[in-house]
């Protein structure tokens, strides 16, 4: 049983600088066609993080770097 991959659109991350030669190299055979060298994904930290942490722990964890900032301005 053969699948026909023609049509699909893959993104891939190169590991190694000579991975891109190899897949231009494979786009002069006509093998493959890179679209775009150089994709990437513009999203804000705070929509990736969003509700990953619980409010209560998130409001915990609030007041304690708000308790750590104070602790550097006190004069010891």
């Amino acid at each position: 049983m053969q699948t026909d991959f023609t049509k699909d659109t893959l993104v891939i991350q190169l590991t190694h600088h000579k991975a891109l030669k190899l897949l231009l190299d494979l786009e002069e055979l006509h093998l493959i066609r890179v679209l775009k060298k150089n994709v990437q994904t513009e999203q804000k930290l705070s929509d990736k993080y969003a509700g990953n942490l619980p409010a209560e722990i998130g409001e915990q964890l609030q007041q304690h770097i708000i308790k750590s900032r104070n602790e550097w301005e006190r004069n010891i």
